[in-house]
C-alpha cells in the first residue's frame, strides 16, 4: 500500500499543477469508497480555487475556499494527473476537473481508500484528530517514545504502528527501521530502553528520508503521480527478501507473521 514517503511524493508531484487551479467540475463515478464519498462535494467544491495541499500521517489535505477534501489512498489507490477528456478505467472512481482542463484521478481497485469533505478544520476531523506526531518532525523523538512505551504489553512494531503513537508509520518502513536499528520487531515495547529507542528514531527517520530522496517505494500499485516509479524499492534491506541473505552478515532474512501482517528480518542481527 501506499505509505508515508509515498503519500508525500503523490503530494509535491501534484501540488504545482493544482494549487491556484479553479474546480470546475466533480465526477464521481464510485461512491462506494470506504466510507461513502458525501454528495455535497459534487455541489460545493466547483467553482472554488484550490488555495493549498497539505499532508496529515497518509491523508491529503486539499484546500478549497470553504472546505478541504481529505483523500487517503487506502490499500491499492493513486492520483494522477491527466487530460480530462482522458477516458476512465474500470477502476477510476473520482475526477476533479480545473479549468484548464487538466484532471485529478483517484484509482482505488480495492475501494479502501477515501474521499471526504469537511467545512471545519480538517485536523479535528475525526479520522485525523487523534493521530500522534509525523515521524520526521521535532516533537518526535526518542525521550517520547521512550515515555510512552513503559508499561506497553505490546510488540514494538505495533507500538510504532499504532497511528495514535506515531502517525504514518507502515508496515515497509517499520521492517526496514527496525533492521537498521537492530531491534527484533517481536521485543516488547515497554522493555527497550531509552537508548534503543533514540536510535530507533533516528533509524525511522533516515529510513523514511531515504525512500523521499528515492522518490518512493514501488511495490504493486504505487508510481507518481505523472506515472514514474519510485526506486526505494530498489534498495530495501529485509522487507520483502524472505530467505535472501542479510546485508550484513550474511544470515537468511525471515518472514514471520503475526496478526495477519507479515514481519521481515535478519533473526542474527536483530535482538
Amino acid at each position: 500500500m501506499p505509505e508515508l514517503p509515498e503519500v508525500e511524493i503523490t503530494l509535491r508531484g501534484i501540488a504545482p499543477h493544482i494549487v491556484g487551479r479553479k474546480v470546475q467540475r466533480v465526477e464521481v463515478r464510485q461512491p462506494r469508497l470506504r466510507w461513502p464519498v458525501p454528495p455535497s462535494l459534487c455541489k460545493q467544491l466547483p467553482g472554488q480555487r484550490i488555495e493549498q495541499i497539505s499532508r496529515r500521517a497518509k491523508y491529503l489535505l486539499i484546500k478549497a475556499g470553504s472546505g478541504t477534501v481529505i483523500i487517503h489512498l487506502g490499500m491499492s489507490g493513486s492520483l494522477r494527473l491527466l487530460r480530462a477528456d482522458t477516458r476512465p478505467a474500470p477502476h477510476d472512481h473520482f475526477d476533479m476537473i480545473f479549468d484548464n482542463d487538466a484532471c485529478l484521478r483517484l484509482r482505488d481497485p480495492r475501494r479502501f481508500g477515501c474521499v471526504l469533505w469537511t467545512l471545519a478544520d480538517p485536523r479535528e476531523h475525526h479520522l485525523l484528530r487523534t493521530l500522534g506526531p509525523e515521524p520526521l518532525s521535532h516533537q518526535f523523538d526518542g525521550d517520547y517514545l521512550h515515555r510512552l512505551s513503559r508499561g506497553r504489553m505490546s510488540t514494538v512494531k505495533a507500538f510504532i504502528m499504532n497511528a495514535k503513537i506515531v502517525a504514518g508509520i507502515g508496515n515497509i518502513y517499520a521492517c526496514e527501521a527496525l533492521f537498521r536499528s537492530r531491534i527484533h520487531p517481536s521485543r516488547q515495547a515497554g522493555r527497550i530502553s531509552k537508548a534503543r529507542y533514540q536510535r530507533l528514531v533516528a533509524c525511522i527517520k533516515s529510513t523514511l528520508g531515504d525512500a523521499l530522496r528515492a522518490g518512493g517505494t514501488t511495490l504493486r500499485d504505487f508510481t507518481h503521480s505523472d506515472g514514474t516509479p519510485g526506486y526505494f524499492g530498489h534498495t530495501l534491506q529485509v522487507y520483502g527478501r524472505a530467505g535472501e541473505p542479510c546485508t550484513e552478515c550474511g544470515q537468511p532474512i525471515r518472514r514471520q507473521i503475526r496478526n495477519q501482517r507479515s514481519s521481515f528480518l535478519c533473526p542474527h542481527c536483530q535482538r
